[in-house]
Formats: structure tokens, C-alpha cells, sequence
């Protein structure tokens, strides 16, 4: 094998992926170098280990965030997303978001510009962290959240100004509402083909990994043309694409006397307010979640406390052309620099980038050294500090540890 990277590439529609790919990464800011170390020695190890030196990832370092405007006063260099594009997979680790900038926040310009319209977090508990639940073993589920539109194409109108001004008087004089003088507006957009996409991807995600349910989150009791088309174009696309393999509640109870078929995907609809209790109360209920933008963002952090925090919630933004797995917490800059945080997020997201790649057998000795690793009780502070007897060592030191439990 040449230490020369090769490029991965789609071919036919599906991911080619190379012994030696060339994969850019971005070591984030605040901690994110701190925790970028700890993972990249714990993705090399485990596809040494796995693949006894036949592939090897070669990384190519590419800029966005502080480090950029450093250097160029860019904060997100088109350069940068070239790259990312062109190679297909990437993964990054925690970015700042510049305020008062001209950037409203740079993960959601990268997964903008590359229509990265499929924002992927799962949520499956890892013994021995603490919890709040009483049963944490019983979850295991998949976030897909859109990505593209919701708030995250939302548009503002300040209170006050001219622009608001001309809205609330279109909207009182033409459409009959009654919005008060000092109203600020907002409008958020939600389509049928963002939303076909996403759903597909999540119910192609159920088939392939034989999972019992997709369920579509949404507040359609109230906003019935924006959150209640998301479950009505929902329940098309898995008609129109999935019909062999899905079946409604109504299918199930008419047609199978409410007993679940073998082999089907059940398609189901949840109100959001009710979704939240119901996956703390009968959690293993649901398996893949399709949410849009707001909804889905507030369930996989709730979703990730409930497993031990944000710090060992892995996340992954995918398009058709490309996919950039990352961390899910912030930057923590009080502890930059520091060998302290917990590198559980980005390492985790880096054995969904491995899936993503074909390369399982990589991906699941660092799951499974992850989990040992955890049970010996050798933990970084966040965990120490919560699980009796524990042993708390530095980031780095705790990537070491996983190594040796590979």
C-alpha cells in the first residue's frame, strides 16, 4: 500500500472508498485540537487493528473557524468546502460561532453550501455512564434531522423596522391576520422535496440496519401546512419508494391485527410535544426519528442527556454528494488547550464515519474498546466525577486507554 492518499469517490451511485483514502479534517476550535488528537490516535489504532496494516487513513488537514481567520481572515474558506466536496468524507471537531460576523453559525454554512441536508445523531446508551434514566439500556435510536430549511432558512423581520412593518401590513390588510404593532416576524419554510429526501434516507437507514419503526415528529396539530406537510410528505415518500417494505399503524392494525410483521418497517406520526414524554416514558418504542430542523434539534440533545450527555453523542451531516461526521458540543474554551475534556463525541462520530466508509470492522472495536475502556472506570473528569471509584485521566490518556482495550 502507497502512504499516497487516493481520493474517494462515488462511482454508480455508490461510495468507493480506497485502502489509503485522503479524508480532511478540521480540529475545531477551542478544545477541539485537544480532542482531534485523542480521536485521530484512536481511529488509526483501531484500523491498524482491524486491517493488520492493509488500509490506512491519510489526513489532510483543511481550515475553517479561528485557526482560518488567523491565517486568512476567512472563517470559512471556499477552499475548504472544494476539498470536502471533492473527497467526499470528512469530519470535523468543534467550531466557534463569530459574533456579529456576517456568519450566523459556521456548521450550518458548511452543511448549507454543501447541502448536507441529512443531519444524522444517534442515541444508544454505553454501560456505566451515568444516566438519569432508569432503564438507559432500553435506548437505542436514530435522530435524521433536516438540515437545509425550517429555521435554519428562517427569515427575520426586527420589530420596529420598515421591513416588518411592510409584512404585518400585507399580512393584517391581505391575509386577515391581526399581528400587533411591535411584532418581530419570522417565516420558516418547509418543502416537500427537503422533506421527501430526508425521510427517504431515514427509512433506507431503517431497512438496511433492520430496525422495527420510523417515526415522523412534527407539531402538525398547530402549523398544519408547514409541520404537518412534513408528515403528510413523510407518509408519500415511503409509498411511493418504500411500499414493499413500510407499513402504516392503520396497515397494522387492519390489515395484521396489530401484530408487527417481520421484516417491515413500520411508518409512524407523533405529535412533538407527546414524542418528548413518550421517549422518556416507552423509549424502546421508537428506532428512527424523522424530524425537521427545531424539532430535531431539541430531541437529540434531550435524547443525549438522557445517555450521558452531549459529550458521548456522535453526530454526522450527509448529502447525496458528500457527508462531514462531527462533535456535538461546543467549543468549551475555558478548558482549550488543557488535556481535560472527554473525546468520546468526535471518536464516536469517527466510527460513524467508518460505517459510512464500509470499514466496520474498524468501527466496532472502537465501540467496543470505547465501552471497555468506560467499564474499567478510567475516565476523563466529566465521568469521573459521576461514577463511583473511578479513575479520571486526561483526554489524551483516556484515548490511550482505548487503544489498549483494542
Amino acid at each position: 500500500m502507497t502512504n499516497q492518499g487516493i481520493i474517494t469517490k462515488y462511482t454508480d451511485g455508490s461510495l468507493n472508498v480506497p485502502d489509503n483514502p485522503l479524508i480532511p479534517f478540521i480540529e475545531g476550535d477551542g478544545i477541539g485540537p485537544d480532542i482531534w488528537r485523542a480521536a485521530q490516535l484512536v481511529m488509526d489504532s483501531a484500523v491498524e487493528n482491524a486491517y493488520a496494516g492493509k488500509r490506512k487513513i491519510i489526513w489532510l488537514e483543511v481550515l475553517a473557524g479561528e485557526k482560518s481567520f488567523q491565517q486568512s481572515g476567512t472563517w470559512l474558506p471556499d477552499e475548504t468546502l472544494n476539498t470536502i466536496e471533492k473527497h467526499v468524507v470528512a469530519i470535523k471537531g468543534p467550531m466557534t460561532t463569530p459574533v456579529g460576523k456576517g456568519i450566523r453559525s459556521l456548521n450550518v454554512a458548511i452543511r448549507q453550501k454543501l447541502d448536507l441536508y441529512a443531519c444524522v445523531r444517534p442515541v444508544k446508551y454505553i454501560d456505566t455512564v451515568p444516566s438519569p434514566m432508569k432503564h438507559p439500556e432500553k435506548i437505542d435510536m436514530v435522530v435524521f434531522r433536516e438540515n437545509t430549511e425550517d429555521l435554519y432558512a428562517g427569515i427575520e423581520f426586527e420589530a420596529g423596522s420598515s421591513e416588518a412593518e411592510k409584512v404585518r401590513s400585507f399580512l393584517n390588510g391581505q391575509m386577515g391576520t391581526s399581528l400587533p404593532d411591535d411584532a418581530g416576524l419570522g417565516i420558516k419554510p418547509i418543502s416537500a422535496k427537503n422533506t421527501k429526501r430526508l425521510v427517504a434516507r431515514a427509512i433506507a437507514h431503517a431497512v438496511e440496519n433492520n430496525y422495527k419503526s420510523v417515526t415522523l415528529m412534527h407539531k402538525g396539530n398547530i402549523m398544519k401546512f408547514t409541520e404537518g406537510a412534513f408528515a403528510k410528505w413523510g407518509y408519500e415518500v415511503a409509498r411511493e419508494k418504500f411500499r414493499n417494505a413500510t407499513i402504516t399503524e392503520k396497515e397494522l392494525y387492519d390489515d395484521y391485527r396489530g401484530k408487527y410483521p417481520e421484516g417491515k418497517v413500520l411508518i409512524k406520526d407523533r405529535i412533538a410535544d407527546m414524542l418528548f414524554q413518550q421517549v422518556l416514558l416507552r423509549p424502546d418504542e421508537f428506532d428512527v426519528i424523522a424530524t425537521p430542523n427545531l424539532n430535531g434539534d431539541y430531541l437529540s440533545d434531550a435524547l443525549a442527556a438522557q445517555v450521558g450527555g452531549l459529550g458521548m453523542a456522535p453526530g454526522a451531516n450527509i448529502g447525496d454528494r458528500c457527508a462531514v461526521f462531527e462533535a456535538t458540543h461546543g467549543t468549551a474554551p475555558k478548558y482549550a488547550g488543557l488535556d481535560k475534556v472527554n473525546p468520546s463525541s468526535v471518536i464516536l462520530s469517527g466510527a460513524m464515519m467508518l460505517d459510512y466508509m464500509g470499514w466496520r470492522e474498524a468501527s466496532n472495536a472502537i465501540r467496543t474498546a470505547l465501552q471497555a475502556t468506560i467499564k474499567s472506570r478510567i475516565v476523563t473528569y466529566d465521568l469521573a466525577r459521576q461514577i463511583e471509584g473511578a479513575t479520571e485521566v486526561k483526554c489524551s490518556e483516556f484515548a490511550r486507554e482505548i487503544v489498549t482495550h483494542m
